[in-house]
């Protein structure tokens, strides 16, 4: 979606990020359409 910037992160397994506010982000894996093992990370 526009303005959340979701983006594929680099390494395995793939995860991926969505901005949440400022530095914040949540990561995130997916596996069978399910995301899993999300965390709010400071990343930035």
């Amino acid at each position: 979606m526009p303005g959340f910037d979701f983006h594929p992160l680099q390494g395995k397994p793939q995860r991926y990020s969505v901005h949440v506010n400022g530095p914040w982000c949540l990561t995130f894996e997916f596996e069978g359409g399910d995301a899993l093992r999300v965390d709010l990370e400071q990343y930035h």
